[in-house]
């Protein structure tokens, strides 16, 4: 790694920590340019390309004519990996929370064709069928339906949906999760939607098709789920041409 990028991640480190250290709420004027390039004894240029890292990680944000603030905590969805919703959550400061709307146990053929041809499942395979609302601060954020291939953790009980999946599943059964595929789509909320999520009918939203696999790909997971667009954005680090990235992942649970 070179001097200058060397530099450049321990100027970002730093001013991270700042964030931290400080406990700066949501709004406050951040640190100028000049004000790093003093304080850290470095280039107005390598100033300028640590607030613009901190800015595309979604911490500060610039408003034209005014200066570059301190962010209002959003929950990142990565797109490059699975990540836990409960993680997330707290790692922004908020307490996650579920509602379990429903848990049962149904026959694949009850269950949309496409959810079995997604788990690769015969039409008379056990399911487990979940509903739920996550919540940040009691706010829903997320309404999720899910369909779970019963004999991969066939000893799942109601008690389990209300927590994390991941830890359930990796806990409790053993299976090591090894990705997911999925499919984006913004969306309007519907009038059931909006009641669900507390938000006015066609209010813009994120929805996602995702089918979760565990060792030897085979399908644990099919799930439908609505993200609020006002509290979630997706991120994700684009590589230099001909440099191919994976952009397959998941803000689970």
């Amino acid at each position: 790694m070179s001097t200058d990028r060397t530099l450049h991640q321990r100027i970002i480190g730093k001013l991270r920590a700042l964030i931290r250290e400080r406990n700066l709420q949501p709004g406050a004027k951040f640190l100028t340019e000049r004000e790093i390039a003093e304080r850290f004894k470095t280039s107005r240029p390598t100033a300028n390309k640590a607030l613009s890292s901190l800015v595309s990680e979604g911490l500060l944000e610039v408003r034209r004519g005014a200066g570059t603030f301190v962010r209002e905590a959003v929950l990142d969805y990565d797109l490059e990996r699975l990540v836990s919703f409960t993680d997330k959550a707290r790692a922004v400061g908020k307490k996650p929370g579920t509602e379990l709307i429903v848990f049962e146990k149904i026959s694949a053929s009850h269950a949309p064709v496409s959810v079995v041809r997604a788990l690769q499942v015969e039409e008379h395979a056990a399911l487990f069928y979940m509903e739920r609302i996550r919540l940040a601060d009691g706010q829903p954020v997320i309404h999720e339906k899910r369909h779970v291939v019963a004999t991969l953790c066939p000893k799942m009980i109601r008690t389990d949906a209300k927590g994390s999946l991941y830890s359930c599943w990796i806990g409790k059964f053993g299976l090591t999760i090894t990705g997911a595929e999925e499919t984006i789509h913004a969306i309007n909320a519907s009038q059931a939607q909006s009641r669900l999520l507390r938000v006015k009918p066609g209010t813009a939203c994120f929805k996602i098709l995702a089918t979760g696999f565990v060792s030897e790909d085979r399908p644990l997971w099919h799930e439908e789920t609505v993200y609020r667009a006002d509290v979630y954005e997706f991120r994700n680090r684009i590589g230099g041409i001909g440099i191919r990235r994976a952009a397959v992942g998941r803000l689970l649970e």
